[in-house]
């Protein structure tokens, strides 16, 4: 039974259990002709061209999960707003997979204790999520975890100008999940949006954010 379409209110432990059941239990293998990579090109018009999997960077993600007394929330950074591309954004801590990596996992724990500083020691992978092309020709990995606190942050203000969460009773409500659109590199595109108090949640985050819901809805 299929539940898409209506919102995910859940508390810490059902969202674990659920993760656990629905979740990719390894990481989705390049080329998979099973399951093909979500992205920015998917709802696109035809003209938008299709980004080559093969030749993506490769790069991994923490979707991390923070029990909270008032529900569960998902960490979130707001990027540096001095870097040279996609400053200022919101997005997950992560980044590209060095050769010495050996899996997404390490990836998304060594860029996040780089980035924010929270050390690998309060993760507790649940699963992964498939990947995700973007149209900047990255080839992502999320994975999905829960953050156990308590936890401090040393944030790299180089590359994150400040941390934040949001509720994921909001995340996890399809009525948040906005399509808007704009002009980019000569073609009109379409993405999910997901405004928070004030925060302009949006593109490849929102992206991978509506692709955990449909898993655990689905």
């Amino acid at each position: 039974m299929t539940i898409i379409g209506q919102a995910l209110n859940l508390s810490t432990e059902t969202f674990a259990e659920l993760a656990r059941a629905r979740l990719r239990p390894e990481p989705p293998a390049l080329g998979d002709l099973i399951a093909r990579p979500r992205g920015d090109h998917e709802n696109q018009p035809q003209s938008v061209p299709i980004p080559d999997e093969k030749r993506a960077v490769p790069a991994a993600v923490l979707i991390g999960i923070v029990p909270r007394a008032s529900g569960p929330t998902m960490l979130l950074t707001q990027r540096a707003a001095a870097l040279r591309s996609h400053s200022a954004q919101v997005a997950f801590p992560g980044g590209r997979v060095d050769a010495t990596d050996g899996s997404p996992v390490v990836t998304a724990l060594r860029e996040t204790e780089e980035e924010i500083g929270l050390s690998r020691r309060h993760i507790r992978t649940l699963g992964f999520l498939d990947a995700y092309l973007t149209g900047t020709g990255y080839r992502i990995v999320p994975v999905v975890a829960l953050i156990e606190p308590p936890f401090s942050l040393t944030i790299n203000h180089h590359e994150v100008d400040e941390t934040f969460e949001t509720p994921l009773s909001f995340l996890l409500d399809p009525t948040n999940h906005k399509r808007e659109g704009r002009e980019w590199q000569g073609h009109f595109r379409t993405y999910y949006a997901m405004p928070f108090e004030g925060r302009y949640i949006w593109g490849a985050t929102a992206g991978m954010i509506r692709n955990l819901y449909e898993r655990l809805a689905g």
